[in-house]
């Protein structure tokens, strides 16, 4: 059973505190880096005169304290599945609320999934953004190497993603102090700014946000597009819960991430209200001259770590959605011997280098990227919203009285900046939308196309209860060893086990018909592990368990079904597969174009006894032509 995060004293809450502010933070602590040059950036049009950048200000504070501190840490993260957080796990609790395969259920699913999508789709902005607005700070320390930011970015993230295959547990230890160092240099700055202009310390009256939608009018909402990406990184807060645990995210945030935040945002804020003509770039414009290199070489440190932050978690966050059948199988590649989650996946890792550099090459700079940042998270946290108040008027009676109006707030506030992101959509807000789209696409076609599949085996297959009594009346000739069929379905006959019996007439002396389900939680108890029963003359029915965190390990699992009374000896069992080939048809299951686009990812997919981790010289596979 997997340790959770959070035991162990104060020494090891201190040392995940300082872990958490290296890899969970990493998004939204490069947050500076952009917010308030792109709230001032001539596609908002507004002056940088003393009641605007108050307001400004004042809007991004409260954003911080309301969206981030109280929503996600506060709230949501009390919201966790098993020790597990992020979207996935906030649709699995709040569809247990509901009666099991109703439509509401359903709808709760869509959304998760939708949300999701669209999480990763902003995601794949992360690392460009990041990086580029750290290498930007090049212009104010020598401005003849402009062109030469786009080649350095490049250059950067190329070298990102080819040290993904070496994995993260050696590098991921010196995270948390270069995070920690970024954060007390934040401050730092920041501080030194604020004395020299404490007017700023105004923006924490929320009136100055109240007076800056007065004073703009409707279309002040508009620059909601720009504060939301102060809190672009809440929602990795919570999807990161299951690795540190809540406690030291939220210590972390609210005594050290936090205070650091709102120190440099009104430092910027502070060297704006004395010198309006610095806003083009008020970050670093507001270091002095003398630490201005070392600042960027510590931006880009940071930038780097924000981007590890992002392409691992879309590591862990594949592998959930592959347990849980919503993408193919794909190659994985465990990375240590000791951490369970230090994984790389090859197909995952070039498919994000090549959407993030090419994000750069067309984009080129952090101020257009910033324009089409934020309508997707914008998104998912408005789903996030709507299943927190689920989960909260069904599984905690004691809270959903204070719970349940504060989500009323929430979602009006998410509205707000979903509506002010969509502004941004024919100027470049449409990508992550549009990936968003595809991507849920793909995972819907390929679910509806597994249980379309599975329908289709099960309609032509054989129930085992009917058959074997029928097979033991004239028996074929037994051979030692011991078999296993992988099945879908316990109850029909392997179509394995039926081309075995057709092709080579004989049967092991000991069958076993196995199924690997996946169930919603993290890690499957150890009473729900495995089920075995006979069901014949050494035939038997097994039925091996993971949780969506774990590695299918199927040899393992069976080395220790000695407890249920059978032992396997490794050398001695062989495994059968069959490989379906899909056909479409027109005339059943999905549109066309989604059997024709199912049948490609099926053809595709990583075979699933590669997935169960099975030996390639114990497994014999069999092909057969299915078509839905």
């Amino acid at each position: 059973m997997r340790r959770r995060p959070g035991h162990g004293g104060k020494g090891a809450g201190l040392a995940l505190a300082i872990g958490a502010i290296g890899v969970v933070f990493g998004d939204i602590g490069t947050s500076p880096l952009y917010t308030l040059k792109e709230a001032f950036s001539p596609h908002y049009g507004l002056d940088s005169d003393h009641d605007t950048v108050l307001g400004v200000l004042s809007l991004a504070f409260w954003s911080l304290m309301i969206v981030v501190t109280l929503k996600y840490v506060t709230i949501i993260m009390r919201a966790d599945n098993e020790g597990e957080g992020g979207i996935m796990a906030l649709m699995a609790l709040a569809q247990r609320t509901l009666r099991n395969g109703s439509r509401s259920a359903y709808v709760v699913g869509i959304a998760g999934i939708f949300g999701a999508s669209l999480f990763f789709g902003d995601g794949v902005i992360t690392p460009a953004i990041s990086v580029l607005g750290a290498i930007e700070g090049l212009e104010i320390a020598a401005p003849g190497l402009h062109h030469f930011i786009v080649p350095i970015t490049v250059a950067v993230l190329l070298l990102v993603f080819m040290a993904q295959r070496l994995g993260t547990e050696k590098v991921g230890k010196v995270f948390g102090p270069i995070t920690t160092l970024w954060f007390l240099a934040l401050a730092a700055i920041g501080t030194w700014n604020i004395v020299q202009s404490p007017e700023v310390l105004k923006a924490f009256n929320p009136w100055w946000g109240a007076l800056f939608f007065m004073e703009h009018g409707w279309h002040g909402v508009f620059i909601l597009g720009a504060v939301v990406l102060a809190v672009t990184g809440g929602e990795a807060l919570y999807a990161d819960m299951g690795h540190f645990g809540a406690p030291p995210i939220r210590h972390a945030w609210y005594f050290f991430v936090l205070p650091c935040l709102v120190l440099n945002y009104l430092g910027q804020g502070a060297l704006v209200l004395e010198h309006p003509e610095l806003v083009r770039n008020p970050f670093y414009e507001s270091v002095p001259g003398w630490a201005l290199y070392p600042m960027i070489v510590l931006a880009t440190l940071a930038a780097v770590i924000a981007s590890q932050a992002v392409i691992t978690g879309a590591f862990s966050v594949s592998r959930q959605a592959m347990q849980l059948g919503y993408i193919p199988r794909m190659r994985i590649k465990h990375t240590s011997r000791d951490t369970i989650g230090q994984i790389y996946i090859p197909g995952i890792n070039w498919l994000l280098a090549v959407m993030v550099i090419g994000l750069v090459l067309v984009f080129r700079s952090s101020s257009n990227l910033a324009v089409a940042y934020g309508i997707s998270v914008s998104a998912t946290m408005l789903i996030d919203t709507v299943l927190l108040a689920l989960v909260a008027r069904a599984l905690w009676p004691g809270r959903r009285g204070w719970v349940l109006p504060l989500c009323v707030v929430f979602i009006l506030i998410d509205v707000a900046f979903v509506v002010a992101n969509g502004a941004k959509l024919l100027q470049g807000a449409w990508f992550p939308v549009v990936l968003g789209i595809v991507l849920f696409t793909l995972m819907r076609t390929w679910r509806r196309g597994r249980e379309l599949l599975g329908e289709e085996i099960r309609k032509d297959g054989i129930r085992a209860d009917t058959f074997l009594p029928g097979l033991m009346l004239a028996p074929p000739a037994r051979v030692p060893g011991t078999a296993v069929f992988l099945t879908a379905d316990v109850a029909v006959v392997p179509h394995a086990l039926l081309h075995n019996l057709k092709h080579n007439k004989v049967l092991h002396e000991r069958n076993v018909f196995l199924t690997v389900e996946t169930l919603p939680v993290p890690v499957a108890p150890a009473a729900q592990r495995l089920r075995m029963d006979q069901i014949g003359d050494d035939f038997y029915r097994m039925v091996v368990r993971f949780g969506f965190m774990e590695v299918p390990d199927v040899p393992l699992a069976l080395m220790r079904a000695c407890d249920a009374g059978v032992s396997f000896d490794p050398m001695d069992t062989t495994y059968f597969a069959s490989r379906e080939t899909v056909v479409s048809s027109a005339r059943r299951g999905m549109p066309i174009w989604r059997d024709k686009l199912f049948a490609v990812m099926h053809r595709n997919a990583a075979p699933a006894t590669g997935f169960f981790r099975i030996p390639g010289n114990r497994l014999v596979e069999l092909g057969s032509q299915v078509e839905i």
